[in-house]
């Protein structure tokens, strides 16, 4: 009975201790972001190989680093400082893409126990602040296991349809289409926060890898509790505030100009932009 007791007792000081650490931890965890880049254009304007560099270009140019700051509840999403600025752009035989991605400095604030965030968010150079709930994802866990870095990882997937808006040069008009979000993450849950990279959140532990599509983020590096520089999140604060639905408004509004500029167009010359957005 003695040892029961004291087994008991020492099982109640273990989880009490685990508690504090969660409470009081912070966070500074490092990611990398890579991105394939599937272009579709006519065989008669492109050669094949000319296609295959230009994607090539734009995969090495389109791998990021990003810094996730956490405390127990806060979170702060933002790139990490790069001379390599701007957009991205390839070329081939005469033929130029730009990919847009937003500004080096955005910021992204989320917190887990509102279950709310703030994201800066620039469109042809106006700056939104959207101000929202975070999205909700019915993350199932798979069972399966695997080792990132030093910490071991569960798998979860999350998938689900929505609707999604296309336009590229030459269409007379904007196309809806039914899009299929499928996500895997992987967590640890020896870190017990429940924030991720990005808008990504809500498993029993940091996520430390996520792949959606053709776009992967993997975590390099985790410092706990740093000294050196102390963990502080920032509240985002830079231009007009609204909410997610609002600025996907915008956004329409500004693909339906883009659509009219270039409607049943093959283009100006062989210059072509793409801007990425949520």
């Amino acid at each position: 009975m003695k040892a029961k007791i004291l087994l008991l007792v020492g099982a109640i000081c273990l989880s009490f201790i685990q508690l504090s650490f969660a409470q009081g931890l912070t966070g500074r965890a490092y990611y990398k972001t890579s991105s394939n880049i599937k272009i579709a254009m006519d065989s008669t304007k492109m050669a094949p190989e000319q296609m295959a560099e230009i994607q090539a270009q734009l995969k090495k140019q389109m791998e990021k680093e990003f810094i996730l700051d956490f405390t127990q509840t806060e979170s702060n999403w933002k790139q990490a400082p790069s001379l390599g600025g701007g957009p991205a752009t390839a070329s081939s035989g005469g033929m130029q893409i730009k990919i847009m991605e937003g500004g080096q400095d955005r910021l992204l604030y989320k917190n887990v126990e509102s279950q709310s965030y703030l994201e800066e968010e620039d469109l042809m150079g106006k700056e939104f602040l959207v101000k929202d709930s975070l999205t909700t994802m019915d993350w199932e866990l798979t069972g399966k296991t695997k080792q990132i870095g030093n910490y071991a990882s569960q798998e979860a997937k999350y998938m689900r349809i929505i609707d999604a808006k296309r336009f590229s040069t030459g269409m007379e008009e904007m196309e809806t289409v039914k899009d299929t979000v499928s996500i895997v993450a992987w967590f640890t849950p020896q870190i017990p926060v429940s924030h991720g990279p990005n808008q990504y959140w809500g498993l029993p532990g940091l996520i430390l890898e996520v792949q959606n599509e053709g776009s992967t983020i993997i975590c390099q590096k985790i410092v706990l509790n740093p000294s050196d520089e102390p963990v502080e999140i920032e509240i985002p604060k830079k231009g007009k505030e609204m909410s997610r639905a609002e600025f996907m408004a915008v956004q329409e509004e500004q693909m339906q100009d883009m659509m009219k500029r270039y409607s049943g167009k093959p283009g100006e010359g062989n210059q072509f932009t793409i801007r990425i957005g949520n």
